[in-house]
């Protein structure tokens, strides 16, 4: 068969090799920043399509450039438009940025347990402690651990393992993903010591049960459910008198009372009504990083820091680095979000929205509530406003960069902006730009 009438040959036999396209610059260089594994991993990748005839053999070293991630982390960014401030499956608390910046600080090598001046060892995460008892003076000291759970587990084994801990069956919570409070506190060893009922525990149930075995009682707010009705719940204050230690689990990690959930507890108030030590989250409405608080008692306090189990719970320096600048610094975006304007919410959707409509997108400004989530202030609403769009968007601009989490709510899908920086409307307005001809918009 002569030269002129042979077939075709097949595009995707002209495959470039792998060490071909990694040398290509763009790729060079990106194997610097996030590693030679990670960037030949997303070459192969796109070279399996072009095997597949989805990707033009010639475009391989270009989609392969389009398709690294930003960092070497699967984790991706996430606009929360949810309305639920503090949403477990998308970290819970946003950083600020000064704590964000602080985070960027320590993660080389800092003196998070040395001494500058003398060359010696010092107390771990000292200034990150003295910021929270400058925050919370009642306190006489504090400790931090890498969740509030550890909190409440450290305290039941340093101070009551082999013996009882008083609660109210009305305080008896599932904390989530199926994990249960009682089942935590046996784990430690101690011995729970259940009083009252689900709806009514008078002072008097507690002080009935206080005797020499008693470790501690425990006062947990109930922060992911509400009881109403015919009820009765003792106070810290009512509890704190009869003898044995008081430890209040807050929950949501609030340091002083927040007028935005007038009923919600906070460390401040609670030891002032004579608990003895409170426990609470820090990535919660404190807006900080993940870790478990406990303020209270020199002598209790010191008693957790130095127990065997206190090492296993211990935070890092990154941790350190984003509670002290949390408690230091500006407002957290979680605050800033639970105490944002309706009025300006609304202004801000019926703004996004007559741009949107400007370029053709199926968009209205709508009033809704949102949430504080995150397993605090159940029932609390919180007037909100949301750009409306076709529920066909929520699936999609989930795949934008950075992706966009919506809620679908009556057939709509709803931006809400209650829990989204300001700053980032244009940035949410482009992804919506980005997916609204695919929708049919």
């Amino acid at each position: 068969m002569d030269r002129e009438h042979a077939p075709p040959t097949d595009a995707r036999r002209r495959l470039p090799r792998t060490d071909v396209l990694l040398a290509d610059p763009r790729l060079d260089a990106a194997a610097v920043r996030l590693g030679r594994r990670l960037v030949k991993d997303v070459v192969a990748g796109v070279q399996a399509q072009a095997r597949s005839g989805e990707v033009p053999v010639d475009e391989i070293a270009d989609r392969a450039v389009a398709a690294l991630p930003a960092t070497a982390s699967a984790l991706r960014p996430v606009i929360n438009a949810t309305g639920v401030l503090l949403h477990t499956n998308l970290g819970r608390a946003a950083l600020s940025p000064a704590a964000r910046d602080a985070v960027l600080a320590a993660s080389g090598t800092t003196d998070v347990e040395l001494d500058l001046a003398t060359g010696v060892r010092a107390r771990r995460g000292r200034s990150a402690l003295d910021a929270l008892l400058r925050a919370v003076p009642a306190a006489e000291a504090a400790h931090v651990v890498n969740n509030g759970a550890a909190a409440l587990v450290l305290a039941a084994t340093a101070l009551a393992r082999g013996r009882d801990i008083i609660v109210s069956r009305g305080e008896m919570v599932e904390i989530g993903d199926g994990f249960r409070l009682p089942d935590l506190l046996v784990s430690t060893g101690a011995r729970l010591r259940e009083v009252g009922t689900t709806n009514r525990t008078p002072p008097a149930d507690y002080a009935a049960a206080v005797g020499p075995d008693t470790g501690f009682i425990l006062k947990v707010h109930p922060s992911n459910f509400r009881v109403t009705g015919f009820t009765r719940e003792a106070s810290v204050a009512e509890l704190a008198p009869l003898g044995v230690p008081v430890v209040a689990d807050i929950g949501s990690g609030l340091l002083t009372p927040e007028p935005a959930l007038p009923d919600e507890p906070d460390a401040t108030t609670w030891l002032r009504a004579g608990a003895a030590l409170v426990t609470a989250s820090g990535d919660k409405l404190l807006g900080g990083p993940q870790c478990g608080l406990l303020l209270g008692a020199a002598d209790l306090v010191r008693t957790l820091a130095r127990h065997p189990l206190a090492r296993a719970l211990r935070v890092d320096k990154l941790t350190l680095a984003a509670l002290e600048a949390t408690v230091r610094g500006p407002l957290s975006p979680t605050v800033t979000a639970l105490r944002a304007d309706p009025r300006a919410l609304r202004g801000r959707a019926e703004r996004l929205v007559g741009k949107l409509r400007a370029d053709g997108v199926d968009c209205r400004a709508v009033d809704t509530e949102a949430v504080v989530g995150g397993g605090g202030a159940p029932g609390v609403t919180l007037p909100s406003a949301a750009v409306s769009l076709p529920a066909a968007y929520a699936a999609r601009l989930r795949g934008t960069e950075p992706a966009v989490m919506a809620r679908v709510e009556d057939g709509r899908c709803l931006l809400d902006l209650r829990a989204v920086p300001e700053d980032a409307d244009a940035e949410l307005a482009s992804a919506v730009r980005r997916v609204a001809p695919e929708t049919g918009s």
